[in-house]
Order: structure tokens, then C-alpha cells, then sequence
């Protein structure tokens, strides 16, 4: 496995200096942002480290020689919309943009690109799941083409009141990722696997991890802490009780979860995602977030 991280979390660096930064401090990969440049409505989106816009031959062999240069490989490209927006024009720009990060993936050498499937949060799943197949049938087909994986993380974007009851990922759970993969057999679609998100819906990893581990393309190295007195306040069908920590620092049990990573095979990506706010007061902080996480991990990695 090899260490690296998301690259969401130092927006204000350059591609070069993410580079520089990883090299400098032993990270082995790390997943690349390609949202379009503009303002985001959510922390951590937004974030365009890889403009995909207009992605020339000649753009492409600038990022390759940064590759080759600073010895970091790029893990996976990320653009994490909703794909299944209720907005018909908001879901057009959407799906466009997500094909131009599939079409630039092959073009520096990366076949992985992690995304959300989304969902209609007043929809029921069933109906999210027809509208997945007329929306998500030729994206799929545009990255077999191009010999991309498509990475589906699993975090169900429930973050707020007018998100409830469904959140805006679609593909948050094992009942969900069995229709997923009878949908799209091939091996096309698989999961970016983030343990944090199960430790929210108190769902097994391991055992998640030791069915699924054959869809594993990337994994997010992130930890998620439950405070149990906002959840007796509030019950699992309140918000608020789940928070994002460094990895270490919450309720992953890391040592079962690297275990079932191994039995499964599991020789990829490993990318810390860091969205713990007690790390975000400037630019050193984030960056002393991402190292202290290497070094708890790199127990696990060797």
C-alpha cells in the first residue's frame, strides 16, 4: 500500500507546491482535486488543484514531469458533486464537468476517479436508483472507454436539516452497494472505501471491508469521533453527534480495519483526508494534521 493524501485540505498551495510538500515530507501519492475553479457551497469542495476545464496534451506533460520530478504519484482524481441533484441544470454542469475529469484521467497516467454517486434527498432510494441508471449508464460506458475506475465513496452527505432523511449520496451502505454492483458488474464502478463513514451509520467495517474488498480502488484514511452526549440529547436521528477526526483520534478501530484490508488483497491507495476542525487554524496546522496522521498510520503500512 502507499501512503499519500486528499488534497482538498491545502486549497491556497499550487499543484507544484502540493507536490513539493508531499515529497519533502515521504508521502507516497496523493488524490488530486478537480472540482471547476469557482466558489463551493460546502467545506472542502471547490478545490482545484487539476483544472480539467480545458485539459491540453501540452498541460498534461506539465503534470507528468512534476510526476517525474518530485516522485509522487497521483492516486486518483476527486470531484465529489451530486450527480442526481433535483436541479436539472445544476445536474447537467455536473455530469459534464465529472466527464472531463474522467477524459484527463488517462491523459497523465491515472486510472482512478473518485466521485459521488448523489442522490435526490427527498426521493425514495428506489427512485434514486432508476434515475442512477439514465444518468450514470453513460458516464459509466465514458470510463470503461477510457479505462477508468470510478471510485464511490460512501459518505451519505447528511449534514443539515434540509439534507434529512436522506442525505446526497445515494451509495452510503451495503444494501445500496449490492444494487450498485449488480448495475455495473464490470468492474468499472468500485468503492473508495472511508471507514470514518461507517463508524456514523454503526455499521461493521471489517466485515464491510472483507465483502467488498474485491470493489476496492482508493481508500481515505480518516477517523470519526461519535460524542455521545449530543447523541443521547439528540438520538441517531438527530445531527451534530459525529465529527470528523485525524485518524487516531476517533472510533476507528484501525488495527481491524488494515487486518481485513490485508485479507482482502488490498495493495492501493491510502490518502489521508483531513476534516478535523481542531486542525484548521492556518495553513501549518493543516499540514502538521496531515503529518501527525502519516505517522499513526505508517504503524499499520510498514
Amino acid at each position: 500500500m502507499q501512503l499519500g493524501f486528499v488534497s482538498a485540505i491545502l486549497p491556497e498551495l499550487t499543484l507544484e507546491e502540493v507536490f513539493a510538500f508531499a515529497a519533502d515530507e515521504g508521502f507516497e501519492c496523493v488524490e488530486l482535486m478537480c472540482w471547476p475553479p469557482g466558489k463551493a457551497d460546502r467545506r472542502y469542495a471547490g478545490i482545484t488543484h487539476l483544472d480539467v476545464g480545458d485539459f491540453t496534451a501540452e498541460y498534461a506533460e506539465r503534470v507528468k514531469e512534476l510526476v517525474r520530478i518530485h516522485g509522487v504519484r497521483i492516486s486518483g482524481l476527486g470531484y465529489y458533486p451530486n450527480a442526481l441533484d433535483p436541479n436539472p441544470e445544476h445536474r447537467a454542469m455536473v455530469v459534464e464537468h465529472l466527464k472531463k475529469v474522467i477524459r484527463a484521467a488517462p491523459m497523465i497516467g491515472v486510472n482512478v476517479v473518485n466521485t459521488f454517486i448523489g442522490r435526490d434527498p427527498e426521493q425514495t432510494v428506489e427512485a434514486n436508483l432508476l434515475a442512477m441508471r439514465t444518468i450514470w449508464d453513460p458516464i459509466v460506458a465514458l470510463a470503461k472507454e477510457q479505462g477508468v475506475k470510478l471510485g464511490i465513496e460512501h459518505c451519505p452527505m447528511l449534514f443539515s436539516d434540509n439534507e434529512w432523511p436522506g442525505g446526497k449520496n445515494l451509495a452510503y451502505c451495503p444494501d445500496v452497494w449490492r444494487k450498485l454492483f449488480a448495475a455495473y458488474p464490470d468492474g468499472t464502478v468500485g468503492l473508495n472505501f472511508d471507514p470514518s463513514h461507517l463508524v456514523t451509520l454503526f455499521i461493521d467495517c471489517p466485515r464491510a471491508v472483507r465483502e467488498f474488498g474485491k470493489h476496492i480502488v482508493h481508500v481515505h484514511a480518516k477517523d470519526e469521533r461519535i460524542d455521545r452526549e449530543r447523541l443521547y440529547e439528540v438520538g441517531v436521528m438527530g445531527l451534530g453527534w459525529y465529527k470528523p477526526k485525524l485518524p487516531g483520534l476517533g472510533d476507528v478501530n484501525w488495527g481491524d480495519f488494515f487486518a481485513a484490508l490485508t485479507d482482502t488483497g488490498y495493495n492501493g491507495a491510502v490518502c489521508i483526508e483531513v476534516e478535523d476542525r481542531a486542525y484548521e487554524r492556518d495553513l501549518d496546522d493543516r499540514k502538521r494534521g496531515l503529518l501527525q496522521s502519516k505517522r499513526f498510520l505508517q504503524q499499520y503500512m510498514g
